[in-house]
């Protein structure tokens, strides 16, 4: 309680930015699940995982879509806005991550803007976009609340409530490995 508590006093980002568009193909945000009534829950449900939407063919808008998803139906917070205009940072941050800098790399060296406030990020993952939007998003959900920041810091970062932005960037190796990352404000 006392955690959310002081997550709830971070400054919040106004959302009069032209380059922010709402959830669910711009049709603004989906209403919070039946039984949010009550704001958002000081944790996330336990062993929340619900079942991903269908594709809409857009992994930008997936990745956001996802995200969201745990945040309403796991937790009862609000949505996060599409964030366009750091898309093309999240794909240079993830191309960069994969020829040498390694997780976070292109983020730490602040190789481009806007960049945000914080990252996450599914080095080498296989399956393709697919793949991290159902697993990888998972997996960082299941981190779950609790200390030291490098062990929950991806849900952390996905349940801020002081984040309200969120731009979803992929990059596929020659190999076939693809590195996304998303990044928060």
């Amino acid at each position: 309680m006392k955690r959310l508590l002081g997550l709830l006093l971070l400054v919040l980002v106004g959302c009069d930015d032209p380059g922010v568009v709402m959830t669910g193909a711009d049709a603004g945000p989906a209403p919070l699940p039946s039984g949010c009534e009550d704001g958002p829950l000081a944790d996330p449900i336990p062993g929340c995982a619900p079942t991903p939407a269908a594709s809409s063919g857009d992994p930008y808008q997936d990745c956001v879509d996802r995200i969201n998803q745990f945040r309403a139906e796991c937790q009862c917070l609000p949505p996060l806005e599409r964030w366009r205009d750091a898309e093309d940072c999240a794909d240079q941050h993830a191309r960069y991550d994969s020829e040498g800098a390694g997780p976070h790399g292109g983020f730490s060296d602040d190789i481009c803007s806007p960049r945000g406030r914080a990252q996450n990020e599914c080095p080498g993952w296989r399956g393709g976009t697919e793949g991290v939007v159902r697993q990888c998003l998972q997996l960082m959900w299941d981190e779950g609340p609790g200390e030291p920041f490098s062990a929950h810091g991806h849900y952390i970062n996905m349940s801020n409530p002081g984040h309200t932005r969120v731009a979803c960037g992929f990059y596929e190796t020659p190999s076939g490995e693809l590195w996304s990352v998303q990044n928060f404000r």
